[in-house]
């Protein structure tokens, strides 16, 4: 026998039941290695309709915004959503967030301002019922008295559907970004 071999029976219990345990892994939860879809791979024969709710999803985003509907807005989060602010170094309830948007879109509806918000992504990894998007968004507000607000940032949102509609429940704000 060779110096470094051992008798199973001398191995710890942990290192010989390790193997059974990854192989029984692998065969009960194969679909976690094969559900991660980069963007490039099909998420299933639905995926082009997916994509399409969730790019109509994100133009409901920049209506509200551009034309100051605040409710609409607001709707386009789940109840429990959070925002994650990468720049802020915190996180807390979107709620909170939207109460400190609400003026600009006060002002957007009232015609004081003109808002416009893009957005551009670098991975989808979608699902039937899930997504993770990740890219930049360009968020422009001109004010006639004021200087323009310009600003584009690195952000990642987790959605989901529920009850036929797509809802973030987490956005997080990254570093800022370029064109």
């Amino acid at each position: 026998m060779p110096m470094n071999a051992h008798p199973a029976s001398s191995m710890p219990l942990f290192a010989r039941v390790l193997p059974a345990l990854l192989v029984a892994a692998l065969l009960l939860f194969p679909t976690a290695a094969l559900a991660q879809d980069t963007g490039t791979a099909s998420a299933g024969p639905d995926r082009a309709a997916i994509l399409a709710e969730l790019d109509a999803y994100w133009a409901e985003v920049s209506r509200t915004v551009a034309e100051g509907d605040f409710e609409g807005y607001a709707a386009t989060y789940h109840d429990d959503a959070v925002l994650v602010s990468g720049a802020g170094g915190v996180s807390y309830p979107i709620t909170t967030a939207l109460s400190g948007w609400k003026p600009d879109f006060d002002r957007t509806k009232q015609g004081d301002v003109s808002v416009s918000v893009s957005f551009q992504f670098t991975e989808r990894l979608i699902g039937a019922t899930t997504a993770h998007e990740s890219g930049l968004f360009r968020y422009r507000m001109d004010a006639p008295d004021g200087d323009p607000i310009d600003a584009t940032v690195h952000f990642e949102a987790l959605l989901i559907k529920k009850d036929g509609r797509w809802l973030m429940l987490m956005e997080r704000q990254m570093q800022p970004g370029s064109e």
